[in-house]
């Protein structure tokens, strides 16, 4: 995703993972903060449930001032893969996504992300 009013360069690209041992809420990713960064772009958020049961996931977005947004609840059949996004999602630098499973032990999540910069890196530092 390219914000063309914006200079913008790929910094990276990565995969969050959460194995959901617990029900608590996990920190599935945190946009990168300081003056080279600007934004992160959610491409993919797949869930898997390897139990027979099926599960329910819930997905949120707190933003710099603590503000918490509900972006998804989900159930996920037992022995499933669920894709949850069908566009991007971009994160504001700082911007944290969390999941959460309602039953320990059954949900494993993947994101995958690209971060961009305000600053091309040169090559030579590479």
């Amino acid at each position: 995703m390219l914000v063309s009013t914006i200079p913008q360069y790929v910094l990276g690209i990565t995969n969050a993972k959460a194995d959901l041992t617990t029900t608590d809420e996990t920190t599935l990713y945190t946009a990168p903060s300081g003056a080279d960064f600007n934004s992160s772009v959610i491409t993919s958020i797949l869930v898997h449930d390897d139990s027979n049961n099926g599960d329910t996931l819930t997905v949120t977005i707190t933003d710099a001032s603590s503000n918490v947004f509900h972006i998804f609840e989900k159930t996920v059949a037992g022995h499933a893969t669920e894709e949850l996004l069908t566009k991007d999602l971009a994160l504001n630098e700082g911007e944290i996504l969390k999941v959460q499973a309602a039953t320990a032990n059954r949900l494993h999540v993947v994101a995958s992300i690209q971060e961009f910069a305000i600053h091309r890196t040169p090559q030579s530092t590479l």
